[in-house]
């Protein structure tokens, strides 16, 4: 049974940073694509940010090029996102996610991911 446990998030005035952490258990095969996406009420997912075990290939959403960053602790198994640099326009529920596939299959063929997690409210607001 895989599991993904989030933490971090909450409220930061715009400019400010977050660090939003998940942990994941239960896989049988170490290789695996892990991240997030975020979603608005009544909006699509938006892909933020994606690493891929396998090889260590990275993705970015275009909104978050260059403010956000994905790193991993494989001894924790344990994704991290900084967030640098928030605007109101990051506002949204990120969730921790992952599958089995590349992360270009979720990123460009919007397969859906299939494990995520509850999710946490990011709020950028002053």
């Amino acid at each position: 049974q895989v599991q993904l446990v989030q933490s971090g998030g909450g409220l930061v005035q715009p400019g400010g940073s977050l660090r939003l952490s998940c942990v994941a258990s239960g896989f049988t095969h170490p290789v695996y694509a892990i991240g997030w996406f975020r979603q608005v009420s009544g909006k699509e997912r938006e892909e933020v940010s994606c690493y891929f075990t396998g090889d260590g290939e990275t993705l970015y959403g275009d909104s978050v090029k260059g403010r956000f960053t994905i790193s991993r602790d494989n001894a924790k198994n344990a994704v991290y996102l900084q967030m640098n640099s928030l605007t109101t326009e990051d506002t949204a529920v990120y969730y921790c996610a992952a599958g089995l596939l590349r992360c270009g299959s979720y990123y460009y063929s919007r397969y859906p991911y299939e494990y995520r997690s509850q999710g946490t409210q990011v709020t950028v607001s002053s």
